[in-house]
């Protein structure tokens, strides 16, 4: 029988059950990546396993976005993330040696090989042939714990690239094209498959590009092949032992199938605010621009920079505009120094950061009142940049570079004649600010700071549900509209308690006040409730605050798992036009030994009767009623 290349990997790492369609599957995990702004919890979690040493077969903890120092919080975190790496046997990436994901694919990612992250962003690594997933940190934890991670078997898109690039057009655009056609939601409940003849056209870095970006769609992950460019890239990192061949049978049946043709493709934009509102770069060109940001774990390669250096070279950037650059990877700032193409990123007038991520989760470079802020980077959520009013719009490496120069939003193609960049056979390889597990883990004290908080845990879950319906929100709500990130509120990541004075803040400020005033309730939602970031504190926040339920139209997968995770009951409307009959205020009240039937939401207020439904295995349906993960997991040592 013919297999996709998710299915061969797939099976290699199903633990549990079987590859069909829809069943939960447990998966072995081979890597995990944390960040530090999801990692302090996902560690603090790890440690209340009472697990000696991770049981993978590597874990990095990276420091990459909490790296603005403004007090001694985000440092306490370094701290304690370096120490509980050293006892427990995880490596950490250092403040400084860049972004979990572009690093990752330098030195760690292997083809074959399964990774689950606490980022979104994990599929980066699908570039190299893996399968690479996000999830809340606490499903990390438990990963690093030795436990299979379970997921449904999702259905397999199969996009087929033919022809090749375009000058001046990139792979951003080709991920862009995706958004454009598949939306935001497009690929819930599927794994994108890149497949074709057009695949070879592609480097590995291109590959990532498109791949990191397909966590805007919702799918699970994304995935090329691994063949001889993979084999170059791995040999230039001085990995090429670690290189396998890997692709789909010839005659590989998917469960959808989208053509894209390479050549087809012109330089594309998403404009504010979704990374689906994707148009030509023509068509809104002209565009006065007053920030260009370029960077991010999506654009910020060897490749994408020496091309941005190389459109810059002996050129000013226009003197209406700021332009910020952010190195991906130590590996590639070095390079660019030693190549003199940072002297030509400079000599143009770019400001250089540090190869962090930055600008992207509103970590700095927030732009002023109303401005026009053009980036690479993957999300254009409104306020992320950190400014409410901010418009952000989404292009190539190519496009941000031109737009720079002519202090307008332009297409690329007006320039000249485009860069040709050579992959490098060899790049420079330092891993100097790679700490390695303690030999003598025995004698490692794990430090922690004031503001580390212990995580709080919901109890069993009561037979029945009551309270009131403490916010209505619309459609796409993100991670960021729930707990947003940003310099203010990152630092109390590890702070459950003060952090969850801040959830909803962009949407109705006084919602932390009203939920502990009217001890805890439900959340009503649209469609696709929790898109964007696998961060938990989206779920965890809400829960110390007493949220009970969320009743939605539908879900984002991450979040989802997320609310299970934490005892927060997930729903969702049998008749979306029910979402109407739910008030501010309203009392609800909700059987949980109907959960495994036909659950009713009762309103008492309006005296309805709202039939709800889930689709939930009888695994979690277990962790929901037990309170969540770490109760459940604990019940069941």
């Amino acid at each position: 029988m013919s297999k996709t290349l998710v299915q061969k990997i797939l099976e290699e790492h199903i633990v549990e059950g079987s590859f069909e369609k829809g069943a939960e599957v447990g998966l072995r995990v081979d890597q995990t990546l944390t960040q530090d702004s999801t990692g302090t919890l996902a560690y603090l979690q790890f440690e209340a396993l009472g697990i000696p040493r991770v049981k993978t077969k590597l874990s990095v903890s990276y420091i990459d976005h909490n790296t603005l120092q403004t007090d001694y919080r985000n440092a306490d975190d370094h701290r304690y993330l370096q120490s509980v790496a050293q006892k427990y046997g995880v490596i950490l990436s250092k403040a400084g040696n860049g972004i979990c994901h572009q690093i990752h694919l330098e030195r760690f990612a292997r083809p074959g090989w399964t990774l689950l992250g606490s980022d979104s962003h994990t599929p980066t690594a699908g570039g190299m042939g893996m399968i690479a997933i996000g999830a809340g940190g606490l499903d990390v934890a438990v990963a690093m714990g030795g436990c299979p991670y379970y997921i449904r078997v999702p259905r397999i898109f199969g996009i087929r690239l033919v022809g090749e690039l375009s000058p001046f057009v990139s792979a951003k655009d080709v991920i862009l094209e995706v958004l454009r056609c598949i939306g935001v939601k497009g690929g819930v409940g599927k794994i994108l498959e890149y497949c074709g003849p057009g695949v070879e056209a592609l480097t590995v870095p291109e590959r990532a590009t498109i791949a990191n970006m397909g966590a805007e769609t919702g799918a699970t992950t994304s995935i090329f092949p691994s063949d001889e460019l993979t084999h170059r890239f791995l040999e230039a990192q001085g990995r090429a032992d670690q290189w396998i061949g890997l692709k789909a049978d010839r005659d590989a049946a998917y469960d959808e199938v989208m053509d894209i043709d390479l050549s087809a493709l012109e330089p594309l934009v998403a404009k504010p605010h979704s990374p689906e509102n994707v148009v030509p770069v023509a068509e809104v060109e002209g565009l006065s621009v007053d920030q260009v940001c370029i960077g991010s774990c999506t654009n910020s390669s060897y490749q994408d920079l020496m091309t941005v250096a190389s459109i810059l070279r002996g050129r000013k950037v226009s003197s209406e505009v700021s332009l910020a650059i952010s190195p991906g990877s130590r590996q590639v700032l070095e390079m660019l120094v030693r190549n003199g193409a940072l002297a030509d990123i400079v000599g143009a007038g770019a400001r250089i950061l540090e190869a962090a991520c930055g600008p992207c989760i509103g970590m700095g470079q927030a732009p002023a009142t109303a401005e026009v802020s053009v980036r690479t980077f993957n999300r254009n959520f409104k306020g992320r940049s950190g400014t409410a009013d901010a418009h952000v719009y989404l292009v190539s490496p190519e496009t941000a570079a031109v737009t720079a120069l002519n202090g307008v939003l332009t297409d690329p193609r007006k320039f000249g004649e485009a860069p040709k960049i050579e992959m490098p056979k060899k790049f420079i390889v330092d891993d100097t600010l790679f700490v390695y597990p303690s030999e003598t883990p025995e004698k490692v004290r794990i430090v922690r700071g004031p503001n580390i908080k212990p995580v709080p845990v919901r109890r069993k879950l009561p037979a029945k549900l009551e309270g009131v319906v403490l916010i209505k929100v619309g459609d796409n709500i993100t991670t960021d509209h729930i707990m947003p990130a940003g310099a203010k509120i990152l630092p109390l990541r590890s702070n459950i308690p003060a952090i969850a004075d801040h959830v909803f803040e962009t949407v109705d400020p006084i919602f932390p006040k009203r939920a502990k005033e009217k001890n805890g309730g439900f959340i009503v939602a649209g469609k696709n409730y929790g898109q964007g970031s696998s961060r938990e504190h989206a779920a965890l926040a809400p829960m110390y605050l007493g949220v009970k339920g969320v009743v939605a139209k539908s879900f984002a997968r991450i979040h989802l798992a997320n609310l299970v995770n934490y005892g927060i009951v997930p729903l969702v409307f049998q008749n979306l036009s029910d979402y109407e009959s739910l008030s501010n205020d309203d009392m609800l009240e909700l059987d949980l030994s109907r959960l495994e039937e036909e659950p009713i939401l009762k309103n008492r207020t309006e005296q309805l009767n709202i039939p709800v439904k889930h689709d939930l295995t009888s695994r979690e349906l277990r962790i929901l009623k037990a309170g969540g993960l770490l109760n459940f997991i604990k019940s069941n040592e």
